[in-house]
């Protein structure tokens, strides 16, 4: 299971983005790769298509690591934890021990 979830912000901690924060647009849990928005930008050459009429050159976002990035909880990166919370397993920030969701 995964610590982050989709429309999480996260900070990147490692790659050439590093330091950059975004919102998680998508969560791979199979190969653990987030995909983050304006983070590890990547240049696609698109043919012209129905959707696309032009085609030409497209900046779009690439999957990073899941393990790259670190969960932002009131703009300070912390870790994530699992606790129990009554009968209701939980998320919570391990920095300051508040529970996220």
């Amino acid at each position: 299971m995964l610590k982050i979830k989709k429309g999480d912000t996260v900070k990147v901690i490692a790659g050439k983005d590093k330091d950059k924060e975004g919102k998680v647009l998508s969560v791979d849990t199979k190969n653990n790769k987030v995909l983050v928005e304006g983070v590890n930008m990547v240049t696609k050459h698109a043919k012209p298509s129905a959707a696309n009429q032009n085609g030409g050159i497209i900046q779009k976002e690439a999957p990073i690591d899941s393990s790259n990035v670190m969960y932002v909880h009131k703009g300070k990166a912390t870790r994530v934890g699992f606790k129990m919370d009554g009968d209701k397993k939980v998320r919570f920030a391990k920095a300051t021990g508040e529970v996220i969701d």
